[in-house]
């Protein structure tokens, strides 16, 4: 009997910053799926978001570091700052497939916020056939009732989708209210790691954070 493929969990985001909630899903769906490892990608530039509240790159990739340096499961990548520019999905599936091409098997952790956008991403039939969806719940995004109509995709991407929904904790916890609170000189014990909030004081990030409201 063959070795089985590796399974790798990718898993996106603007992480400005990394907080308990994403460890917690990530844990989760390590467990779920019987994942060998997550990857945590930081984006250069988001596509759907604007980037003038984005701390630097090479901060955001360091809490990340960071937060998971003590998972053997977990680990970060910075595949998408190096590449520079917007940061499409696609293009970094293609990119690890490149790398990897030892027949990996490739999970796309998409978190129920991101799904109502979904159809505006960049290729993502061709994304949706590159790797399989796993979709975690989030806040005030209720995954019941979805449909390809709804969704505004094909229905073979919502097949896709609709088989890749896990049950995860709902953590409400956004890195808005982080940023939020950091500019406001309230404390963030326990929403992000130790080192991570160590971190963001010994830098000043988010000390002159202007307030604003996105999914975080």
């Amino acid at each position: 009997m063959g070795k089985r493929a590796k399974r790798i969990g990718i898993f996106g985001g603007t992480f400005n910053p990394i907080h308990i909630g994403h460890l917690i899903i990530a844990t989760a769906v390590l467990e779920e799926k019987h994942l060998d490892e997550v990857l945590f990608v930081p984006c250069a530039l988001p596509p759907h978001k604007g980037s003038g509240e984005l701390a630097p790159g090479g901060d955001r990739l360091r809490m990340v570091e960071l937060a998971v340096s003590s998972n053997p499961g977990f680990r970060a990548s910075d595949i998408e700052l190096k590449r520079g520019g917007r940061s499409y999905s696609v293009k970094t599936i293609e990119e690890l497939k490149r790398r990897f091409n030892r027949g990996e098997e490739f999970y796309f952790i998409v978190g129920a916020d991101s799904l109502h956008e979904i159809s505006t991403w960049k290729d993502v039939e061709r994304l949706s056939g590159l790797c399989d969806f796993i979709i975690a719940a989030r806040s005030g995004y209720p995954l019941r009732g979805l449909s390809a109509e709804s969704l505004s995709v094909g229905k073979e991407v919502f097949r896709r989708l609709a088989a890749g929904i896990v049950e995860t904790p709902v953590i409400d916890i956004s890195s808005t209210e982080i940023r939020n609170r950091v500019g406001e000189g309230k404390c963030i014990d326990y929403m992000v790691p130790e080192a991570v909030a160590e971190y963001i004081s010994r830098k000043g990030l988010y000390q002159k954070y202007e307030k604003k409201s996105d999914a975080g």
